[in-house]
């Protein structure tokens, strides 16, 4: 009874994490349209909440444009069993899970779309036959590398190695069988609810410029699932397998943690009640009014104000996504009005700027 018990808890809070990660990533989409203001009531100042990136795991040179991805993890015999990868350029999604594999590559393939300035390629020679288990292989000869290069006009070469697959059903289905016989005498008539899909996959991005490997990554990829009358659905492992080359890439760009701005709330002198009409545009996220009615403020030399419009006006534009104009302001609050906060602010912008594309 403990048993079970605690293994339904484990597969309670592991559904809890994934549906959190689920809508996290689509929230995530959306940073730069809806921001979250956080209002302190009887003071001075707000702060709003935004997404701030940091540096990727892995920068790229900024000559390398284009992309050829192969598939390696395949021996002769199961390639025989798999069509090509054409499916990748005309948008088909396989089912089998002898495809599985191929789905890896297609995440490279979506991931990269409209990102940065990646271009992937898909060279005539889309197979490249390896140990077909988790035994990585030997590193690919530079010939090889340089030839699939040249004829597909690439720049370098992403290899998925190895590919490899399982579940915790069977596993968890025969413990709790085994468990209930031990126990009761009689197996459980208890049907899991879920499943994890585990894919273990190994990445090389090869050079032929330099004759260099500039990635080498071991990647572990887990999805929960629903199962239906105790079955796993047949697209759960073509899912994991392509959210894994979704999440591979994302490692050459940046990606994005909570951070909080602090702004001013209030102005000072004559120009109190037009700079409270600023900030409560921002309560409704209007942002580009709120940023003109701060800069006829920010514009008035003798506003008492000017330094704190300023400095709100340098938040507003990080929240619309802008970090040039926000960092242009920012400075102009600190260097024109000496407003400490917009000194550090700047700082911060400056970092910023460091890792966008």
């Amino acid at each position: 009874m403990g048993g079970d018990v605690t293994c339904f808890l484990a597969c309670l809070l592991d559904y809890t994490h994934f549906q959190i990660l689920t809508i996290m990533k689509k929230l995530r989409l959306f940073t730069y349209l809806v921001v979250c203001i956080s209002l302190v009531s009887c003071a001075s100042s707000g702060y709003v909440n935004l997404d701030y990136p940091q540096e990727p795991q892995l920068i790229l040179s900024e000559d390398i444009t284009n992309i050829a991805v192969v598939n390696r993890s395949l021996t002769k015999e199961e390639d025989a069993s798999n069509k090509t990868l054409e499916s990748i350029a005309t948008g088909e999604v396989a089912g089998s899970d002898k495809l599985a594999s191929d789905e890896a590559i297609k995440g490279i393939f979506d991931g990269i779309q409209n990102r940065g300035h990646f271009k992937v390629v898909i060279p005539s020679k889309t197979r490249l036959h390896g140990t077909g288990t988790r035994l990585t292989p030997e590193i690919l000869d530079w010939d090889t590398v340089s030839e699939i290069c040249a004829t597909s006009e690439a720049d370098v070469l992403l290899v998925l190695e190895t590919f490899d697959s399982n579940s915790d059903f069977v596993f968890n289905t025969a413990m709790e069988q085994v468990t209930s016989v031990i126990q009761s005498g009689k197996p459980s008539g208890r049907i899991p609810s879920r499943a994890r899909v585990n894919v273990k996959s190994y990445w090389r991005l090869y050079d032929p410029a330099t004759k260099t490997i500039i990635d080498q990554f071991q990647q572990t990829h887990l999805m929960d699932f629903n199962l239906t009358d105790g079955t796993l659905p047949f697209t759960a492992l073509p899912e994991t397998a392509y959210d894994a080359g979704l999440q591979y890439f994302s490692r050459f760009f940046p990606s994005f943690y909570r951070v909080r701005r602090d702004m001013y709330k209030k102005g000072k002198g004559r120009d109190k009640r037009l700079f409270d009409a600023g900030w409560r545009r921002t309560e409704v996220a209007n942002w580009k009014e709120a940023i003109e009615v701060w800069t006829e403020i920010a514009n008035n030399p003798s506003s008492k104000s000017a330094g704190r419009a300023a400095y709100n006006i340098a938040v507003a534009h990080e929240v619309l996504g802008n970090t040039d104009l926000a960092l242009e302001w920012a400075q102009r609050s600190y260097q024109d009005y000496d407003d400490k906060m917009a000194r550090d602010y700047a700082k911060v912008l400056l970092r910023r700027k460091r890792w966008e594309y």
